[in-house]
């Protein structure tokens, strides 16, 4: 088991930046691969990013490829997002989530992470 808490979200404007973090609990945080994904109101959640244990390999979602970056801070048993040139369209809830086995480039689905945080809340105005 892991318990996941996000933090970091707010209010920004278009062209702005913002980092949210995650920070983890409970099982070694370096045992499991980490994503991000986002919700939007009445629309599905979808993956952002992803990163490896070791952080050897990340993924990006194309939306948000170069302007996204996910790293991790074993250490810290805290995995961030950090987003530039944010844009309207990147208003969501922000959910970490975390994979112990089976993560690779097509862990791109909710249901492939058994573990997730409450979400943290990012708005970008125009």
């Amino acid at each position: 088991q892991v318990q996941l808490v996000e933090s970091g979200g707010g209010l920004v404007q278009a062209g702005g930046s913002l980092r949210v973090s995650c920070a983890a609990s409970g099982r070694t945080f370096s045992s499991f691969a980490m994503g991000w994904f986002r919700q939007a109101p009445g629309k599905e959640r979808l993956y952002v990013a992803g990163i490896s244990r070791d952080s050897s390999t990340t993924y990006y979602a194309d939306s948000v490829k170069g302007r996204f970056t996910i790293s991790r801070d074993n250490a810290k048993n805290t995995v961030y997002l950090q987003m530039n040139s944010l844009k309207p369209e990147d208003t969501a809830l922000y959910y970490c989530a975390a994979a112990s086995t089976g993560w690779g480039p097509g862990s791109f689905m909710p249901t492939q992470y058994p573990y997730w945080g409450q979400g943290t809340q990012v708005t970008v105005s125009s």
